[in-house]
């Protein structure tokens, strides 16, 4: 009863302030529910492209609510936590990356939209796991490239693409720590299951994978695969969208650690419906950005776009 009325009321401000509620797939179920879109990052930051409400409350990390304020700079973008940050985006500081660039000067930067504004704005174009070897092969094979932040998605969009991209060395916690030996055991204990992967995972996950994907390209191969059973190595929020297309189906989380049988972000986690209603009702945790910065960062998004939906 608790959680009708909360939604009762989160629906109320939202009618109240044309208001829009966006949401990640690694946000926990109830959050979820109340989202007027959930997607994964390609899919969010295209959906925000086009918002026609006055109101975002973005259910998510913060260079989530950053790209949907650089794409829409007379919008208010709230975020439920302030300290919903990224691992991976928190990994290179934008004076740390200037730095890096002037080490490469022959180099376009391709960045992975897991990063700060101040780091969309240094690079050329930004891709996501979904368009990431689309985003590589617009550039002529003798192009020199930079990907960052994430080591693990740049190492296996060399693989496919047979390109030699400079890599950053960060890394996302939640696949980077995803457990090896746990994963091998799960294997011999369901011998009936597939491995699906997210291609931010080592090395040593993603050979054992027999589908490697974004998040939402794991959904959907879920939805159209035959197996009746699958070990999931990403973000545990994505299960309840999987069990909710395919309830007949199993899912098994691939662990952290021994000490339990999720694998979380923590700040992801940090999203409720409680401080929806909190930012909402209040207008409070409105995340701003410098003009001149958001104008910057918006031309790789740009070019994303354009090269995402031009291939597709």
């Amino acid at each position: 009863m608790k959680n009708n009325n909360i939604i009762n009321e989160i629906e109320l401000l939202k009618k109240e302030k044309n208001a829009i509620i966006l949401a990640h797939y690694y946000v926990v179920p109830e959050v979820q529910e109340v989202a007027d879109f959930v997607g994964d990052s390609l899919a969010l930051a295209h959906f925000a492209q086009n918002v026609e409400a006055d109101i975002i409350v973005f259910a998510g990390v913060n260079f989530m609510a950053e790209t949907a304020k650089i794409l829409n700079h007379d919008k208010k973008v709230l975020v439920p936590d302030l300290e919903s940050h990224c691992s991976l985006a928190d990994s290179y500081p934008a004076e740390d990356f200037e730095k890096f660039l002037k080490k490469h000067p022959d180099h376009k930067v391709i960045s992975y939209i897991n990063c700060s504004a101040d780091i969309k704005a240094l690079s050329t174009v930004i891709c996501t796991s979904s368009n990431a070897v689309d985003v590589v092969e617009s550039f002529p094979k003798e192009q020199k490239l930079i990907f960052a932040p994430d080591k693990n998605l740049g190492s296996y969009i060399n693989s496919k693409t047979g390109r030699e991209m400079v890599l950053w060395d960060g890394a996302c916690h939640v696949h980077d720590r995803l457990n090896s030996d746990r994963l091998l055991e799960l294997v011999q204990e369901h011998p009936d299951a597939k491995v699906i992967a997210h291609p931010e995972c080592k090395d040593v996950i993603l050979n054992f994978a027999e589908f490697i994907g974004s998040t939402k390209a794991m959904l959907e191969y879920t939805q159209k695969d035959e197996s009746q059973k699958y070990i999931v190595a990403t973000e545990t929020g994505i299960i309840y969208q999987m069990q909710k297309a395919s309830p007949n189906k199993e899912f098994i989380v691939l662990p952290s650690d021994e000490n339990c049988n999720c694998n979380d972000c923590p700040y992801m986690k940090l999203n409720s419906l409680e401080k929806i209603v909190d930012c909402l009702k209040n207008e409070t945790n409105e995340l701003n950005l410098d003009y001149e910065l958001m104008e910057k960062a918006k031309l790789p998004l740009l070019r994303m776009f354009d090269i995402s939906f031009k291939t597709k």
